[in-house]
């Protein structure tokens, strides 16, 4: 690692990787107000009691969130912050991070439309006050969690555009974490919903 010059790093990569995460945080900043003046609700973003594993999971979402954006935007006018990110020069090549560039937009892609078919039962994190009721049909009749499976989809595309340490340890971390988020969420609908989720947990898969 880190035997290759940053100077051969595709200036497309560095740039695409400052735009794609602050297109991110600009496109959830924005449909969160919306919603909420749709919804004329002060929930859509639920992070369960302090110090819960609700609260902790969500926080280390927040976290790692700035992080890959802080560190993608400095890339931009700091290239020898390679240096410290740790590279890894053998998956360092423009097949490797086209395949990544696609796999972070598909995956950014099935996150939009899951939210759009959502529509006003979307939430970040778990509403305990609201019952909005289940969304079974079109995508979340073939998979349970198609937006997850898009954020991992996405965060898997990231290692492979910037193959780094820090891009590794951030998609160990968001697939730990997106596994307890979709723990709780599941285990939170079944109280809520009882037979009926049970019904659509037999019918439809947790993935795909």
């Amino acid at each position: 690692m880190n035997t290759v010059s940053i100077d051969i790093i595709n200036p497309f990569i560095v740039y695409f990787l400052a735009a794609f995460y602050t297109i991110v945080a600009l496109f959830y900043t924005v449909i969160i107000k919306l919603k909420k003046n749709t919804n004329c609700s002060n929930t859509l973003v639920n992070m369960g009691k302090t110090h819960s594993l609700h609260w902790y999971n969500h926080v280390t979402f927040r976290v790692f969130r700035i992080a890959i954006w802080t560190a993608c935007v400095m890339q931009v006018f700091l290239p020898e912050i390679n240096h410290y990110l740790w590279l890894f020069d053998e998956l360092l090549n423009p097949v490797v991070q086209t395949i990544g560039v696609s796999l972070m937009m598909m995956g950014f892609s099935l996150a939009i439309y899951c939210n759009l078919v959502l529509d006003k039962s979307w939430r970040s994190g778990i509403d305990q006050d609201s019952k909005p009721g289940l969304v079974t049909h079109l995508i979340y009749a073939r998979s349970r969690n198609p937006s997850y499976l898009g954020v991992a989809t996405s965060q898997f595309g990231f290692f492979m555009a910037w193959p780094t340490v820090f891009s590794l340890v951030c998609l160990l971390v968001g697939m730990i974490a997106l596994r307890i988020q979709i723990h709780l969420e599941e285990q939170f609908l079944l109280d809520l919903y009882k037979d009926e989720y049970k019904m659509y947990i037999q019918n439809v898969p947790r993935y795909i």
